[in-house]
Formats: structure tokens, sequence, C-alpha cells
């Protein structure tokens, strides 16, 4: 048996009405039902996304206010800042507004505030310095809906301030010129617009045409973003990903080339390798280098911009990691590893990185997680929050928003400053809300499967048709299917590091392959012949014009006991490498110096004679480390416990074995003999004899103790003696010959059976347990 790793919940609807008439598979009409699809036109719309679906711009109440305001702005010459975010949204959105007034004509400059120096969204020493730079309209994108305090400042400046963003509104709204917020208008018909997507409606609005050449754009803040990817989104994101894919636009060339892209751009590009690099750079530093890469119309010098983005990525990288490992050791040296919410800090942990540091602890841990830098002589901590389905960070951390200097974000992700002196406090309130509103389960990992699939229903025509759902992202998730009761082919370790797997399944004329990076852990785990069940997402691999069937693992799980077969093997303790032995158990028959040693390193050892005082609840595996003497010792142990895995090592001295009982006509024929010579000498005339019938000595001892228990021969001073006119009696009286017949059973359905005979025989007296305790349980 081997358990799933998260809970495998299945999102099929049933009953439910589809008036989808499409030449689409029911595979495809299931999969729009269950994200909400249940007519031909909206069917349409979502498979084919049109940019004519984009809602018109000006249903935002303050759209026209903004763009008249704009306008009196370029006529005037007056100066205009656009004063952006230093995430990928926030550096998409700023270029795509800087670029739309430079086309209107406007005297425009952008700033995006440093993380460090200045932290999240407008504050009054950059709006003093726009002042004094001659600025008097200032555009705020992908942030300024919680800037209360400095709205005033602009409004005391003499200087108008609009806001375009789409993060929570707080309780005071800011007092500015105007407001661009698609959760703040009733009348627009979407409200899960990225800050780009906000950005792209106000360009739209102010150069009086469709900004197509800014899709690209608003594709990457977007997706980059995690906003749900339906409506206004999907269109955006899927026009926008053919757009990067002919991109002529310097910087976005250079970030496709030190990324690796090559080919039509997807999601899953920008989601691994454009966003996070743009993340990069304001994770670091200023990030006006992003800004500059996009702006860039010279190909070389976006050249030597994106080698810096690079670089400063890899060094982010770097970075999470030893930030993560550092807090995984205080996890675990401070015993947090039961807290409801892991809430950890450390001096001089880079800030710009937690928000990733935050998700891999909340992936590792599966629950919310608060990770703060701390700065010594501010007294203050810096950081990032990540956190699970069940746990709304914005609304929880709201409750508690007395302990913050500075909170802001969405229910998943929020960013915050807080006292050096309020983090044990912080980590007592959020982990009591926590506590009083989360249950177990919500704790669990949670798997949403679309479909059951069988193995040759898969084809890749199927898998083209599930493709027209993308791009796959936030609300539109990659489609997850389970394939159950599949026994592979083929299972193996790839990687360098042997760190993946890798399985085949075969069934009639498909063939599947199954890969799972990062899930090398499972490959002494996974019986080679089991039926597994498994979770992932369908796809194509085509390598080398070779198109190939793949499910890429998310979780497997073998829902019954599993046999390892490791008899007459070698080095088993390499074959074990990597596998958990605190639950195992081996068992022995014989003799305890004729058990491998590598086996008490392992695990702990019981004897047969003492195996009903051994605690078998907790065992999960058990090791059959040599035989039985009989069948029913061991059946009598296996009707007893339940292990989920059972390892039949079964050392044996194979040069004591034969391969059968002597017949009656071997015992015939040595009788006659005797009767014919009444007797025969062992030391100089029993090599010859047994040569002579091409008997093994081992075969002939057999039949002469035979014999000797029967009474039929008697033995004196090593000559063997005819006994004349002997009791009747049977082969079968003869205690060796009883014990003969019940080693070669053994031997034949323990150690010399296939790996199905043993199965089948093992799983008959586990079943017998069974039967025994639900009768008992069922009177």
């Amino acid at each position: 048996m081997l358990e799933s790793k998260a809970l495998w919940k299945s999102n099929r609807q049933q009953e439910i009405e589809c008036d989808i008439d499409l030449p689409i598979s029911n595979v495809t009409k299931d999969l729009l039902l269950q994200r909400g699809i249940r007519d031909t036109n909206t069917a349409k719309k979502f498979l084919s996304p049109s940019l004519e679906d984009l809602h018109d711009p000006f249903l935002f109440s303050d759209m026209k206010k903004v763009k008249d305001r704009v306008e009196r702005a370029i006529e005037a010459n007056e100066r205009i800042l656009v004063f952006g975010d230093y995430d990928a949204d926030g550096v998409t959105s700023t270029t795509l507004l800087v670029e739309s007034l430079r086309e209107k004509g406007a005297v425009v400059d952008f700033y995006i505030p440093n993380r460090f120096t200045e932290g999240y969204g407008p504050n009054e020493a950059a709006f003093r310095q726009a002042k004094d730079a001659g600025v008097s309209l200032i555009l705020t994108v992908d942030t300024g809906i919680a800037a209360v305090d400095e709205a005033k400042v602009a409004k005391d400046l003499d200087m108008d301030l609009i806001i375009t963003d789409h993060h929570e509104q707080q309780e005071i709204l800011p007092d500015a010129y105007a407001i661009i917020h698609p959760k703040l208008c009733e009348d627009y018909p979407f409200d899960e617009l990225a800050g780009v997507g906000v950005a792209f409606k106000v360009a739209h609005a102010l150069l009086g045409t469709l900004p197509k050449h800014f899709l690209e754009l608003a594709a990457i803040g977007t997706v980059a973003d995690l906003v749900p990817l339906k409506d206004e989104n999907r269109v955006m994101v899927a026009h926008g990903l053919q757009f990067l894919t002919s991109s002529q636009r310097p910087g976005i060339q250079m970030l496709k080339e030190v990324c690796g892209i090559t080919g039509e751009v997807s999601e899953e590009n920008i989601g691994f390798g454009i966003g996070p690099r743009l993340n990069a750079v304001g994770r670091l530093q200023d990030a006006s280098l992003a800004v500059e890469l996009l702006l860039e119309r010279d190909i070389d010098q976006a050249r030597e911009f994106a080698a810096q983005v690079q670089q400063l990525n890899q060094k982010r990288q770097q970075l999470v990691t030893e930030i993560a490992n550092e807090a995984k050791k205080m996890i675990q040296e401070q015993e947090m590893e039961q807290d409801a919410v892991l809430v950890v800090a450390k001096k001089d942990w880079n800030p710009g990185v937690l928000g990733i540091v935050a998700s891999r602890l909340g992936n590792m841990y599966h629950k919310p997680a608060i990770v703060l830098g701390i700065d010594s002589e501010k007294g203050e901590a810096k950081g990032s929050a990540r956190s699970i389905d069940a746990f709304n960070l914005f609304e929880n951390c709201m409750e508690i928003k007395h302990l913050f200097i500075a909170f802001g974000g969405h229910s998943q992700a929020a960013g915050m400053t807080v006292g050096v002196d309020k983090i044990d406090e912080l980590r007592t309130a959020i982990n009591k809300l926590a506590n009083d509103k989360l249950t177990e389960a919500d704790f669990q990992p949670v798997l949403s499967i679309d479909q059951k699939v069988e193995l040759e229903d898969i084809s890749l025509e199927t898998i083209k048709e599930i493709e027209q759902l993308a791009p796959f992202g936030m609300a539109n998730p990659k489609p997850l299917f389970q394939i159950d009761e599949q026994t592979p082919s083929e299972i193996r370790l790839i990687g360098s590091k042997e760190n993946h797997l890798k399985m085949n399944f075969q069934r009639e004329s498909v063939s599947l392959d199954a890969i799972g990076f990062g899930m090398g852990d499972l490959f002494p785990k996974i019986a080679p012949q089991s039926a597994l069940s498994l979770v992932g997402e369908l796809g194509i691999n085509e390598w080398n014009g070779r198109k190939k069937l793949q499910i890429m693992l998310k979780d497997v799980k073998v829902n019954e006991w599993q046999l390892f077969d490791f008899r007459g093997l070698k080095h088993v303790a390499k074959q074990i490498k990597g596998l958990d032995m605190k639950e195992h158990v081996g068992l022995y028959f014989g003799d305890s110096t004729l058990v491998e040693p590598w086996a008490f390193e392992q695990f702990s050892c019981v004897h047969i004679d003492e195996w009903q005082e051994h605690e078998w609840d907790k065992v999960s595996g058990l090791w059959l480390l040599d035989l039985p003497s009989s069948l029913q010792e061991l059946s009598d142990v296996l009707s007893q416990i339940k292990p989920k895995n059972i390892y039949a090592y079964f050392k044996t001295n194979q040069q004591n074995f034969f391969s059968q009982v002597p017949t009656r006509s071997h015992f015939k024929t040595f009788y006659g003999m005797m009767m014919k010579r009444g007797k025969l000498d062992l030391n100089q005339e029993k090599n010859s004899f047994a040569k002579s019938r091409g008997w093994s000595l081992d075969f002939l001892d057999f039949i002469i103790k035979v014999f000797l228990e029967l009474q039929f021969v008697k033995i004196e001073d090593r000559v063997l003696h005819y006994v004349t006119k002997p009791a009747k009696r049977d082969l079968t009286e003869s205690a060796t010959y009883q014990l003969k017949l019940s080693q070669i059973e053994v031997e034949k359905t323990l150690y010399f059976s296939t790996y199905k005979e043993l199965k089948n025989w093992i799983d008959g007296h586990i079943q017998v347990s069974q039967l025994k305790e639900e009768v008992i349980h069922g009177l």
C-alpha cells in the first residue's frame, strides 16, 4: 500500500443540464461544465477567445474624467509621472502606461519605489520629489488604493492623483482626483483584472482604439499576478501569447532568449520563465531595470539589460534556497511544526525574496506561512505571507491589524511590516485565529480531479482537444485526470541526481509515459508489479518529430498491500536505499546467525517464537527473512497482522535443496537392492551405488534415513543391513519423509513460485484475517 500525499477530490458534477452543441468530445464538454460553462454561446467564447469580447473601458465611472485630465495635461505640456510597483504586474503596467502616454505625445516619466528603502506603494518623499521635478499629474498603476495619507500629500502639493489599482480596498478610500478600480465600479462587468489589465483599459480609453500591441505586456502581468484567467483576462492572455510568440519588442526578445523560450510562447513560459525574472529585479534592487528592459528599442542595449536581469534571477534563486533551509531548520529546532500558521523571522533576511520562501514553506507543510526579515536598527521586521485555500490572509490579518505597522494584500498572499517586539504576539494571535477557524482536514493538500479516464481512451486527438481550454491558470487550472489500477511496464529513476520518477504503462495499442519530477523518493516504495492509481496532467511530449502520450504526475497511490520480491537478490540494502524503515519489522524462523547482518541494522527483527509479543499495529512493512518450517507457521502470522507492505527475502541455503522427494519407484529400487545384497557398506559402497543410479548423496541419505525410521534396515558399524520380514508400514509414517514433504511445499509455494503465485497465496491468508474480523464485528 502507498498512501497518496494529497486528498483526491472529484470535481465532476452529476446531473447538470448541458446545452453545448459543438463538435467536441464528452470529455471536453464535461471539463467546460466544471468551469461553469453550460451553453453553446458561452462555450464558443471560452474555446475561441475574441478581442470583441473585451468590455468598453468607459464603463468605469471615472474613465472619461481620467481621459479628459490626461489630455489637458498633454495640451498644457504638463509633466506626468507613472507611479508603479516592483513586481512583474507593476513593471508591465508601468511600461504599458508610459508607452501609451508617449504615443499621445505626453511628457512622461516613471517611478517605482525601492522595496528596501521605501516599501510598497506611494510615499510622501517620492511625491515631494516629483513636485520638485515639476510633476503636476501622477497616475498610479497596480498600487495606490491604500494610499490615503499620500493622496492628502498630493492634494496639498497641488498635484492631481489618479489611482489605477486592483488590490483589496481598505476601510478608507484615498481622496484622489479619480480612481479606476474594477472592484469599486458597479457598472464594470468584470472585477478580476490584474494591475496591467486595468492599465490596458486606461490605455484603450486614452488612445481611442484597442491597443493590440500592448497585449503581450498585458499577458505577462496577468499570468504573473495569478489572477483568474477568465473573461477579459482569458482574452488578453490568449491573444497576448500570440503577440509574445512573434514579438518585435527587443526587451521581450532578449527575455525569451535568456529563458530559452523558442517556438510558441505558453502561459507556463510566463509563469516559470519571464515572470520570475522580471520579479527578481525588484526583489533584489531597484525595479527600474525591468522597466528599462521592456521599454528599450535598441537590441544590443536590451541584450545587456536582459543579461543583468538573468544574473539577478540566479542570485535570487540562491538566496531563496539558503533562507528556506534556514527557515526549515528554525521550524524544527523551535518545534513549530504543530503550529497552525508558521511565523519565522531572522535578522538580515532579504525581504525581496521572502514571499517565495513563504510559498515554499506553505507547500512543504501545507500551512499558512509568514516569513519576516528583521532590521535591528529600525526595530522592524518586514516580509511576506502565503496561505492555504481555507485561510483568508487578508481578512484574518485585518482582524489583528493593530499589530502591523503596514499591511496589504490578497486572500492568499500579503506583505507586512511589524515591530520586532510584536512578532511573538503576532504568532500567538494569528495561530489563535487559525485554530479557531480551521479543521484538521483544512491542512491536507487537495487535488481537484476533473475526470477519471481509462488508459485505452487516451489519444493524441483527445489531448489536443483538451488543450483548447488553454491558456490555463487561476480559475482555469490545467485539468487533472485520474487513471486507476494500472501496472507499470517500466519504472525507473531519471535525472542527473536520479530524483525524478519515470514509468510507462501499456494497454492494447496505447503507451503512456508518466513523469514525476521530484518524486524519486517514491521509487523504493512502489513494487514494480503493483497496480497504481495516478493523478496528473495529460500532455504530448514531442522529440525529434515523434509524439508520445504523457502524464505529468501530481500524486500516486496503491490501494492494496504490496509485495516486494527480493528472493534470490544480492545487495538488497542498495535496493531499499532511501526507504524509511521506522515502521518496518523483520520476521525470521530459523537461527538468528543465518539472518543477513544488514537486516538487524535496518530494523528490529523478531523470531517466530516471539512474534505474538510484538506490537504489530504500528508496523507498515513486514520482512520475511527466511523460510518457515511449514506454511501453517507463516499463515498463523499473516492471519493476525495486516502490514501495508510485505518484503519477501527468504534467504536460503540452496545447496541443501533438491527439486523433488524420491518417488516410490526410487524407494523400491533401493529396497530391492538391499533384499538382494543384504547389506551396504556406507564407507566403501555408498558413493559408487549413488553414482551408478545417478543419485546425489543427499538423495540417497534421505532414502536411507526414511528406511531406518520405518525399520526396513538397520545400521551397525557404518554398515547398513536389510531387516528380514519387517512390519508393513507406509512411507508417510516416516517423520523425515513428512518433514521433507512439508519443506518441499514451503519451498515450492514461497521460494520457487512466480510473483503472482506468491502474491495470491499471501493475499489469501491476509483475506482470512479480514474475514475473521468481519465475522467477529458483524456477529
